[in-house]
């Protein structure tokens, strides 16, 4: 029988060992598994004048990828896995509150903040890499070096909003779904239900525009950061 961990009682299903595996840990797994398999099942199969469904997944590549490049024009290569990744993920990880028994794996404070994490990584490793260890590194101590301790600060605490604001939005959209069906009972599924899934596409699109721009502050020097143009 499934057990609850922690304040939030986020169903336990297993242990491996010590370690509590959590209903969120098993729908998050199971959705990379999903994705990585629909991924390689499509496009092996691309050729040069595709299907309908290559086009469409041709599309929003491509739109992923103008707004990628919008944003930091100079070095979107780099920047674009990650994005496009986080973007993927967090649609259907956000819309897989609206399948009967699952839970959004986002509206589970550990999986907002493991991505969190892997940003907040992500944003220092790009940085290193596109500026180089000094050059990257100094940003922190201009123009005094007496701004280095807020610029720590500041860079725990967006980590830490990044974390908290998916969860937040994911957390109260669910309970309000649940409270409204509820209260209201079936007859009004359809407006619940577009009303989740709207919100969730805005939650994965935000979350994935602040990485973006994270990353974009990192990896161009002051002279070229859009606040100094």
């Amino acid at each position: 029988m499934p057990q609850s961990s922690g304040p939030l009682s986020i169903p336990v299903l297993f242990h491996l060992g010590p370690v509590a595996i959590t209903q969120t840990v098993v729908t998050t797994w199971a959705i990379m598994l999903i994705l990585g398999i629909l991924a390689w099942s499509t496009t092996r199969r691309f050729k040069t004048h595709g299907s309908g469904l290559q086009v469409a997944i041709e599309g929003v590549v491509e739109a992923m990828s103008d707004t990628v490049h919008a944003t930091l024009p100079s070095a979107s290569e780099a920047a674009f896995p990650l994005v496009a990744t986080l973007w993927i993920f967090l649609v259907v990880a956000n819309l897989a509150g609206i399948v009967p028994g699952v839970s959004a794996p986002t509206a589970d404070l550990s999986a907002t903040a493991a991505l969190a994490v892997i940003v907040f990584g992500s944003v220092h490793w790009l940085g290193i890499r596109t500026l180089g260890v000094k050059k990257y590194l100094a940003h922190y101590i201009k123009p005094t070096p007496f701004l280095l301790p807020f610029e720590i600060i500041s860079e725990i605490s967006r980590t830490i909003t990044l974390a908290v604001r998916l969860f937040g939005n994911m957390m109260s959209l669910e309970l309000t779904a649940l409270m409204v069906l509820f209260i209201a009972g079936f007859l009004i599924p359809i407006p619940i239900l577009m009303l989740h899934i709207v919100e969730a596409l805005v939650q994965a699109y935000i979350f994935g525009m602040l990485a973006l721009i994270y990353v974009a502050g990192s990896m161009l020097s002051q002279d070229e950061s859009p606040a100094s143009r």
